[in-house]
């Protein structure tokens, strides 16, 4: 029988660790519970959760709710979601991350004191327009921030004018390097250029692991949700370190014709990959790989 090895780097950041045993505790004491979101981008936990009692629930529908406990999720909030559960005597759950919350005091702070200056300043964010944790970030500037995705969108910004930036958490650390050399390069006269490595080093360490771990096995399955962000970036680094990486969210996405009994198999998933969930995957291939011998 091939070697079947789980990446024991792999499965749930301490962030989404901490949100899920909070809202266990508070499921456990049989009250009704709502999420703002997904708690985390894997439709699977999130199902085991709601059969649970956890409800999840939409911004619009969260603003419709009173005298009700909230959780809200590692990604993090803006100041408008506190607000609306003040008004609406919302209890509020926060799991929100350190990580993240440290980032947007940060965010705040800045734009504060530049609005105090009266500078002309650009808050700047490197990270994915839309994303539950860039809104949030983007509401501590009433969502003057701006928010660049990739080198390409870079030409928005006025170089003439000084530039602040920070980067979601989750970004890669060669993109977020990419990005502050290009801008440093065009900044013109006296214009005033600073930037905050903000990226969790949880995320960004997890790419130097997932391309070792592929290159030790012929075959590797990487288990995410199909919304994982970091499940996206880390996926193809494993792909691109090794061609036979395949994507799956649940062992029936397994393509046995793929395995045969002299493989060795690598498992590993992302930031939101529980590793019950790659375990599962580990005893799928154990069976498919008896049946092949």
């Amino acid at each position: 029988m091939g070697q079947i090895e789980i990446d024991n780097k792999s499965g749930f950041c301490f962030g989404v660790v901490n949100a899920i045993k909070k809202a266990e505790e508070e499921l456990k004491k049989g009250e009704v519970l709502y999420c703002l979101g997904d708690i985390v981008h894997n439709n699977i936990e999130v199902e085991r959760l709601e059969k649970m009692g956890l409800r999840t629930i939409n911004h619009e529908e969260f603003s419709q709710l009173r005298n009700v406990k909230v959780l809200l999720r590692a990604h993090g909030e803006p100041p408008s979601t506190y607000e609306i559960a003040k008004q609406n005597n919302i209890e509020i759950i926060d799991a929100s991350c350190p990580v993240v919350l440290r980032l947007q005091k940060k965010i705040k702070d800045k734009y504060e004191h530049e609005h105090d200056l009266s500078e002309d300043t650009q808050i700047v964010i490197y990270g994915k327009r839309g994303h539950a944790e860039v809104n949030g970030l983007i509401g501590q500037t009433y969502s003057k921030a701006i928010v660049i995705e990739a080198k390409g969108e870079l030409e928005i910004l006025d170089y003439t004018k000084n530039i602040c930036l920070f980067s979601q958490t989750t970004k890669p650390l060669d993109g977020f390097q990419e990005i502050i050399d290009i801008i440093q390069s065009r900044m013109i006269g006296n214009a005033r250029f600073e930037y905050y490595d903000t990226i969790c080093r949880q995320v960004s360490n997890r790419i130097p692991n997932i391309i070792d771990f592929a290159t030790k096995h012929d075959i590797i399955f990487f288990v995410a949700g199909k919304k994982s962000s970091n499940g996206k970036v880390l996926f193809e680094e494993c792909r691109r370190t090794n061609p036979r990486t395949y994507f799956i969210t649940t062992p029936n996405d397994i393509d046995y014709t793929v395995i045969n009994k002299t493989d060795s198999v690598g498992i590993c998933g992302a930031t939101s990959t529980p590793m019950w969930q790659m375990e599962e995957v580990e005893m799928t291939i154990v069976k498919i790989i008896s049946q092949l011998r």
